[in-house]
C-alpha cells in the first residue's frame, strides 16, 4: 500500500513539474514574440524627447495617413458587414447548386498573399488593366486612389464577418425563422426580430476583426496605392516610409500609436468572443 502511495506521489510530481515545464515554455515563447517587441517599440519612442514625438506624430503626413486608414476602415466595415451578413444568411440557410465551391472561396484571402492580391487589382483597375481601361476612359481612378485600397481592404478582411456568421447561423437553425413566417412576419421582420439577435455576438466578433485586419493592412494597401505621401499614404505605410528613411522617432511613435489601438480591439475581440461562447 505504501509503494502503491508513493508511486502515485511521484507520478504527480512529474505531471506537476511537466505542466509547468510546459507554462515556462509557452510563457518564454509569448515574451519573445508578443512582449519583448511591444517593450521594444515603448523604449525605442520614448528616446526621444515628447516634443519629437508629438511634432512626428502631429506632422501633415502622418495626420493624414491616420484619417485616410479611419477612412478605409470604416467603409471596409461598413460595406463588408452588410455583404458578409448577406453571404452569411444564404450560405447557411439556402440550398443551391455551386454552394460548397462558393463557400470555400470566402477562405481565398487567407490563402493568398495580400502582395499577389494587390497585383490581381492592379491588373484588372490599372490603367491598361481588363477593366480600369474603361474607369480611366471616363476618367476614373482606381488604383493608385482611394478606390483601389478601399477595394484591396474589402478583399482582405472579406472573410470575417461571415465566417463567424455562419456557424451560428447553422446550430440557431431554421425553425424560429418557420414559426416568425407562419405568424405573418414579414422577411425583414424575421431578420430583424429573429436573425439578428441570434448574430449579434458572432457579427460583433467578425466586426471586430474586420476593423483590425484593416487598420494594419499593409501589403495589398502599399501595391494599389502607391504610397504617395499626403494622398495615398495609411498609417502602416507611413511606418514604414518613415523607418526607411531612418525617422526612427517618427516610425517607432506611430509604430505605438497603432500598438495601442491594437490592444483596445484585442480586448474588444476577447470581449465579443466570451459573449457569442455564452449564447
Amino acid at each position: 500500500m505504501e509503494n502503491k502511495t508513493n508511486c502515485v506521489e511521484i507520478v504527480r510530481k512529474q505531471k506537476q513539474t511537466g505542466k509547468w515545464i510546459l507554462i515556462s515554455v509557452v510563457l518564454l515563447w509569448f515574451f519573445v514574440l508578443i512582449i519583448f517587441p511591444l517593450i521594444g517599440i515603448v523604449m525605442e519612442t520614448f528616446k526621444n524627447a515628447i516634443s519629437v514625438i508629438t511634432s512626428s506624430l502631429s506632422s501633415t503626413a502622418s495626420t493624414h495617413a491616420f484619417w485616410l486608414t479611419i477612412l478605409i476602415t470604416f467603409v471596409a466595415v461598413i460595406i463588408n458587414t452588410i455583404f458578409g451578413t448577406i453571404m452569411a444568411i444564404v450560405f447557411a440557410k439556402q440550398n443551391f447548386k455551386g454552394k460548397l465551391f462558393l463557400e470555400s472561396l470566402i477562405d481565398l484571402p487567407f490563402a493568398v498573399s495580400p502582395i499577389v492580391a494587390g497585383f490581381m487589382f492592379v491588373i484588372l483597375f490599372g490603367p491598361g488593366g481588363w477593366i480600369g481601361s474603361w474607369f480611366y476612359s471616363m476618367n476614373i481612378k482606381i488604383i493608385y486612389a482611394l478606390p483601389g485600397m478601399i477595394i484591396a481592404t474589402l478583399f482582405v478582411t472579406l472573410p470575417f464577418v461571415a465566417k463567424e456568421i455562419i456557424p451560428v447561423l447553422r446550430e440557431f437553425g431554421i425553425e424560429q425563422d418557420e414559426a416568425a413566417l407562419i405568424l405573418g412576419a414579414s422577411q425583414w421582420q424575421i431578420f430583424w426580430k429573429v436573425t439578428l439577435p441570434s448574430i449579434r455576438w458572432g457579427l460583433a466578433y467578425g466586426v471586430t476583426l474586420t476593423i483590425a485586419r484593416s487598420i494594419g493592412e499593409f501589403g495589398a494597401v502599399l501595391v494599389v496605392s502607391g504610397s504617395i505621401i499626403n494622398k495615398t499614404q495609411t498609417a502602416t505605410l507611413r511606418i514604414h516610409d518613415q523607418f526607411t528613411d531612418l525617422n526612427y522617432a517618427g516610425a517607432f511613435s506611430a509604430a505605438l500609436i497603432l500598438a495601442l489601438i491594437s490592444f483596445i480591439i484585442l480586448n474588444l475581440i476577447q470581449y465579443a468572443q466570451k459573449r457569442k461562447e455564452r449564447i
